[in-house]
């Protein structure tokens, strides 16, 4: 049986349709929990921090064999500058663990979310359900909407 945890509560709260997938406890990428899930890597969604020049935290999604590309992002955005926080400093301002930070565990927590086009070339896809262990597989559509994210070209290939 899967994870119950604060997003799988908010999700069943709002009547959202998702599916609850376990993976491994310890720490794993994206590309390892896409192949453990037996789906598609670009269909897997990993949440990645990242700071404006002002400091406000902003969660960047972006498929597994994606990198977050910061100049990008900072047009997106209409920032001049972004950059990548320490997995440590990542922690400390999401109160999450690395592996485990999802925009649905930080609804009304003040992060801007930011989700990559690529996106959009599905209906559902995986991103993290705010621990460890635990990918949630829902509609692109809801994803944003749950989370207020804007999407954009915001990733390149690694």
């Amino acid at each position: 049986m899967s994870v119950t945890n604060n997003v799988t509560r908010f999700l069943d709260a709002r009547k959202v349709k998702y599916a609850a997938h376990d993976l491994p406890a310890e720490k794993i990428g994206a590309l390892e929990a896409a192949q453990f899930m037996g789906v598609p890597a670009e269909q897997v969604f990993k949440t990645i921090v990242t700071v404006c020049e002002k400091g406000k935290p902003v969660l960047a999604v972006v498929p597994a064999p994606r990198v977050v590309d910061l100049k990008l992002l900072a047009s997106f955005l209409g920032e001049k500058k972004m950059h990548l926080p320490s997995e440590r400093e990542a922690e400390s301002m999401t109160g999450l663990q690395a592996g485990g930070i999802s925009g649905l565990a930080l609804i009304n927590k003040g992060f801007q979310v930011v989700i990559d086009s690529a996106a959009q070339t599905f209906d559902e896809i995986y991103v993290s359900g705010g621990q460890r262990g635990l990918n949630i597989q829902l509609g692109v559509n809801d994803l944003a909407q749950l989370v207020q994210a804007r999407i954009g070209n915001i990733s390149r290939m690694g």
